[in-house]
């Protein structure tokens, strides 16, 4: 392959842009096709004029953290004195009780029920001390990795019936990578440990400071897109892709509605169940959706949390977040917005229900968790994300890499990103994989294994930050 030759980039999220600037700065053709409207995918970020001004509404939860100093380097000089340094400050609400978020001791023996204490101090003393913690997570399940860990009754109270919730199936049927990847604490002795302050000792826990743009984490994409465009990359919005062509084991052409595009290279950072189905190999993974309902309120704060984990299983919503928390530049002066995120299935009833619909069971949840909804302006809207979470069930790993390595014996493809390599992932991650496939290619380098195991080591995914 040479620089004459042309790249496609499917998809024009964090991965499918970085792999794009790459490919441009090395002298290749690169022509970027994006069925949406904005670039940004997962991590776009939407406007909503309202009655009062514009509010702005990230699809989820994001903040950029990073061990990478060269990739912080990078989104700095690229978004100059738009990006600020925040600070997360995060809750759990359960059974009309709030708990902070890391646990502290004295919130704990505060707010915590006696039975769930009583609970969690035999299970300490006379559970876990006598059972093995499950270490395999291709074949342990949710359940068992945290139960062995933590034991049965923090399991019960602060996992089973939220991470049911999240992901629709039980938590005895998950795998146990998402609890490898999410759970900050070792088991509860660390609990026990990290719950009493010692001078110069830091909890591993969730990285508090990251780096957030003035009016939503999608202005980093959009600046990005910006600098390709201007740079000359053929940024194509609105397109979906439909198809592709194959000549025996080679990609020739990309179908993306009613045209053709001839390619000599694929970077694809599309879902890969998607991708396997354009090329007609069998699979059986899915995804996890998401529905946010977002509302404008006529308040200048509702909370001071930046999110709020919402473990009970009667509430619809898993988290509660205030966008202002990241930058007072998310609302008009005066004014604050609540985005509530509404785990689903594509095209089941969450999903398809109208926002008029949806609204009262909302209000009512607000109301349960002490929001004043008579603050709220009267504007409401939602928007969907079909491919949130890859769907990991127990076995999802075998699954995923054999549909990756059919797709490899296609020499001038390669699958990277979030949704390509089916992965859990944060931002800084699927951005660092498609620099790694564009520089496959300029170095003439086969590193499809590497981007498919990129930082997938069984710790926790956020616990620092060079930010």
């Amino acid at each position: 392959m040479t620089k004459s030759s042309t790249v496609a980039v499917l998809g024009a999220g964090p991965s499918g842009l970085m792999a794009a600037w790459e490919l441009n700065k090395a002298g290749f053709r690169v022509i970027l096709i994006e069925s949406s409207s904005q670039v940004g995918g997962m991590a776009a970020t939407q406007t909503y004029t309202g009655k009062h001004g514009s509010y702005r509404f990230d699809y989820g939860g994001h903040r950029f953290i990073t061990r990478n100093q060269e990739l912080l380097n990078f989104v700095e000089s690229l978004m100059g004195d738009e990006l600020l340094l925040s600070f997360r400050k995060s809750a759990i609400r359960l059974d009309g009780r709030t708990y902070q978020y890391p646990l502290a001791i004295n919130d704990l023996l505060k707010n915590a029920p006696l039975s769930l204490l009583a609970g969690a101090t035999r299970d300490l003393l006379c559970q876990l001390p006598f059972q093995t913690p499950t270490q395999d997570r291709n074949t342990a399940s949710f359940a068992e990795w945290i139960e062995s860990r933590f034991g049965t009754t923090l399991y019960q109270n602060f996992f089973a019936g939220y991470t049911e919730k999240l992901w629709g199936i039980s938590p005895r049927e998950l795998s146990a990578d998402w609890a490898a990847q999410r759970i900050s604490l070792l088991d509860l002795k660390d609990v026990a440990q990290r719950l009493i302050p010692r001078k110069g000792d830091t909890p591993r826990t969730y990285a508090r400071k990251y780096r957030y743009p003035k009016l939503g984490f999608g202005r980093i994409f959009d600046r990005l897109a910006e600098k390709l465009v201007d740079d000359g990359v053929e940024l194509l919005l609105n397109h979906s892709v439909t198809g592709l062509k194959m000549e025996g084991k080679t990609l020739k052409a990309v179908h993306s509605d009613n045209i053709e595009i001839p390619v000599d290279q694929v970077i694809s950072t599309l879902p890969l169940p998607m991708m396997a189905e354009f090329l007609e190999i069998p699979h059986q993974l899915g995804y996890r959706s998401l529905r946010f309902f977002n509302m404008p309120m006529a308040t200048e704060n509702i909370s001071d949390n930046t999110w709020q984990y919402l473990s009970d299983p009667g509430i619809l919503a898993t988290r509660l977040q205030e966008p202002r928390r990241r930058s007072p530049y998310m609302a008009p002066e005066g004014h604050t917005s609540l985005m509530l995120e509404i785990p689903c299935f594509e095209d089941d009833e969450t999903w398809s229900m109208t926002n008029e619909k949806l609204l009262p069971r909302v209000l009512t949840d607000l109301r349960a968790l002490g929001v004043d909804t008579d603050k709220s302006t009267g504007e409401y809207f939602s928007c969907h994300t079909a491919h949130a979470y890859p769907m990991m069930r127990m076995g999802y790993q075998q699954e995923r890499r054999r549909v990756i390595q059919q797709l490899n014996s296609i020499p001038n493809l390669i699958m990277t990103g979030r949704q390509g390599t089916f992965r859990y992932i944060f931002t800084d991650t699927a951005m660092e994989m498609g620099q790694l496939a564009a520089r496959s290619l300029i170095e003439k380098q086969d590193r499809r294994e590497e981007i498919f195991d990129f930082c997938n080591e069984p710790t926790v995914i956020e616990t620092q930050s060079v930010a």
